[in-house]
């Protein structure tokens, strides 16, 4: 019998085939929205991936009109990506059709069975990232 951190392993795998097809579009905006702008920096220390990967995939959100350029208002001298009007409309309609996605997985889950999974999962994610030393910032959603 394998034990149950094999199961976690092997189920997590699972899970990691049925991600979003835009990912890093979605995970990109995601983290500005919740932390407000950031430099290409910021970006490298969020996700601790180097500057050139960084630099492509903003690139596309900037080619996509998900995302801006701007002055850092504070008078720093690095620019400062921020959603546009388009990446707000982009990552909301993302959202809703993960969340419907999600909703037709767990159709026949209790209400208590929801919460519990979800208390699980945000578990498992903070004492990830806790270990990391790495938080992901979160807002009641």
């Amino acid at each position: 019998m394998d034990k149950p951190t094999h199961l976690v392993e092997y189920e997590t795998m699972l899970l990691g085939q049925h991600r979003h097809p835009d990912r890093s579009a979605y995970i990109l905006l995601s983290r500005i929205r919740v932390a407000g702008m950031m430099s290409i920096g910021q970006l490298s220390e969020a996700f601790r991936l180097d500057v050139s990967t960084l630099n492509r995939h903003t690139s596309a959100l900037l080619r996509k009109g998900l995302a801006e350029r701007i002055p850092d208002p504070d008078g720093g001298i690095a620019r400062k990506f921020r959603l546009t009007e388009e990446g707000e409309r982009y990552l909301d309609a993302e959202r809703a059709r993960n969340i419907n996605g999600l909703e037709k997985v767990l159709a026949d889950w209790s209400a208590e069975d929801v919460a519990a999974f979800a208390a699980y999962l945000r578990r498992f994610n903070t004492d990830i990232e806790r270990l990391a030393g790495h938080p992901w910032p979160r807002t009641d959603v």
